[in-house]
């Protein structure tokens, strides 16, 4: 960690140069002719309000624009013969900003003008005006502020997508390597639940051809191992989302509904709005949500029916699974892994997610899908 190094707020940064140019500004002007009376009074007034006027520029580099190329007309007209650094500088944090054409038009009307300015209120010859409106504002520094504000908006540019790119990389490896242990644990723990299965399976069939009384704690071992297994693998494949397996998404929807209903469960879907072209990820997430919301029903809630809906809105797609079990407001079930993995694909979208026990009874789990963003 670096604290030596003396860091100024950005705040006092934009005042320190807004009050740098404004000196810098007066200062010329102070060092050269200047008209007497009235005039170099507006005259100095504007060189100083030109400089201020920097500090909004990284707020609003287009009204600090504008502002400080009025100045630049008004002390020009009153008899000033000073390069407007002012303007420079926010031609500089304009083009940074990514405001080209606004600034090139901008630009190119103040030279017009500044020009137009200097025959109407220059007392003498007209080359001596042109002479005075070209000090004002020199081209040459002109196209020297817009290339270096194109330079580094480029340069800024190329950073975040350098760091958009670790990032994706770094989230890549990690889904990858989640999705390794997942397999390595699946793989393990089913060879030993399954030995637990087999030998409390051949254990009860042994009793039972012996006409003894097979004990509860038996029956439970080998009830435990089938469910086990049976979670293990739908936890593999909840996870599991590359080529060997073939894609899921919200045309889907409706095979979990009837798989769920061949199970004992009385599901409804309603599907509504008109739909649009849905990104591969918002479809695969609504699948695993409505996927995790109809096991949780089967598993845990002791649901007779549920209902699930899916809802196309502009711009977001909403899904929600509505149940009739054990769930109520005084008793909220305990969020289980299922719901965290839930919450976090769709958080990575960018989406929102409501899961909590219904008013009257039941629970519901309701998420919404931006489709632009993801």
């Amino acid at each position: 960690m670096d604290t030596g190094r003396l860091r100024v707020p950005p705040d006092a940064m934009d005042w320190l140069v807004a009050v740098a140019v404004a000196a810098l500004l007066v200062g010329t002007g102070l060092a050269g002719p200047a008209p007497d009376g009235g005039a170099g009074l507006v005259g100095y007034a504007l060189l100083a309000a030109g400089g201020l006027a920097l500090v909004a520029r990284r707020r609003a580099p287009l009204v600090t624009l504008a502002v400080t190329g009025l100045c630049a007309v008004g002390y020009q007209a009153a008899g000033f013969d000073v390069l407007s650094v002012a303007y420079l500088v926010a031609v500089y944090c304009a083009v940074r900003a990514g405001h080209h054409l606004l600034t090139v038009i901008g630009s190119v009307s103040l030279v017009l003008v500044l020009h137009l300015s200097a025959l109407a209120f220059h007392d003498g010859p007209a080359r001596e005006a042109l002479a005075q409106a070209r000090g004002t504002l020199e081209a040459a520094w002109l196209i020297a502020a817009f290339a270096a504000g194109e330079a580094l908006r480029q340069a800024e540019r190329r950073a975040e997508e350098a760091e958009r790119s670790r990032e994706e990389a770094a989230q890549r490896r990690a889904d990858e390597e989640r999705l390794h242990i997942a397999r390595e644990l699946h793989d393990s723990l089913t060879h030993q639940i399954s030995i637990i299965k087999i030998q409390s399976e051949v254990a009860v069939h042994v009793a039972r051809r012996r006409g003894e009384e097979v004990s509860e704690a038996l029956l439970a071992i080998q009830e435990a191992g089938r469910e086990a297994t049976r979670e293990l693998r739908a936890t593999l494949e909840a996870l599991r989302d590359d080529d060997t397996a073939p894609p899921r998404g919200i045309d889907h929807i409706e095979e979990l509904v009837e798989r769920a209903c061949r199970g004992g469960l009385e599901v409804t879907l309603t599907v509504e709005g008109q739909r649009g072209e849905l990104p591969a990820a918002v479809g695969r997430t609504a699948y695993r949500i409505v996927q995790e919301a109809l096991t949780n029903v089967v598993r845990h809630a002791s649901a007779s029916t549920a209902t699930v809906r899916v809802e196309h809105r502009p711009g977001t797609l909403v899904v929600r699974v509505d149940d009739d079990g054990k769930a109520n407001p005084d008793t909220p079930p305990e969020p289980g892994l299922g719901l965290l993995g839930m919450r976090e694909r769709i958080t990575a979208l960018g989406g929102r997610l409501r899961a909590e026990p219904r008013a009257e009874r039941g629970f519901s789990v309701q998420a919404e899908l931006p489709v632009e963003r993801a």
